[in-house]
């Protein structure tokens, strides 16, 4: 159920998520990691390159795709295989199509309106990951049915996965917040019981670049 995220200092940014579906043959198909690091080392905008992806989309397992930069933000899943513009908002994104309705994508929808009323880079930045430590698993009732079996479904259902029965959970979590002139990006990585944390500031090229011309 893995995530590949990545930014860089001209800010690009690009994620994706695994598509849950057990039955899928992935044989012979690329790796999803390829899209974000294709995007990232590229020059194409947003927009060009969602519709390459759109173009190549049986080349790759199913997967939930975000590209963006300080303009625009585009999603785009070669399951649901239609291209959107995300407008300003909420959203969220697990391993199903955006904004589907699972206890874990609620839950961090909800609490991400709640965090975000203007409060320095520092204090949402720990907030979020406040929120991305939520283990509480989902009642049955409300899990979904993905094609794997019910204590699957009951381990995968909090926005952090735990599970020392099959050695098996959340590696990483991360905070990308960005606006016009920075990126700030913080991960804390989740190995044999340690906690690592890294953080970076850092400043986009192209408005660098736009304030020396002025």
């Amino acid at each position: 159920m893995g995530t590949w995220m990545g930014v860089t200092i001209e800010g690009r940014l690009a994620a994706v998520t695994n598509y849950r579906d057990p039955n899928e043959d992935v044989h012979a198909k690329g790796s999803r990691g390829d899209l974000v690091a294709d995007f990232l080392k590229g020059t194409s905008t947003p927009e060009q390159y969602i519709k390459h992806a759109e173009r190549s989309r049986n080349d790759y397992p199913g997967y939930n795709l975000l590209v963006g930069d300080p303009d625009d933000l585009y999603y785009y899943s070669n399951v649901g295989n239609v291209v959107m513009k995300l407008k300003p908002g909420i959203y969220g994104i697990s391993n199903h199509l955006i904004n589907t309705d699972w206890p874990k994508v609620k839950r961090g929808k909800e609490g991400l309106e709640k965090i975000i009323q203007g409060e320095d880079e520092a204090i949402l930045t720990e907030e979020i990951l406040g929120l991305l430590q939520m283990a509480d698993p989902s009642v049955d009732e409300l899990l979904p049915h993905t094609g794997v079996p019910l204590e699957w479904e009951r381990l995968l259902s909090p926005i952090f996965v735990k599970s020392e029965k099959f050695d098996y959970g959340t590696r990483a979590s991360s905070v990308v917040l960005m606006n016009r002139e920075e990126v700030f990006f913080t991960e804390r990585v989740h190995q044999n019981g340690e906690v690592m944390e890294q953080r970076f500031n850092i400043k986009l090229l192209t408005r660098q670049a736009e304030n020396r011309k002025n």
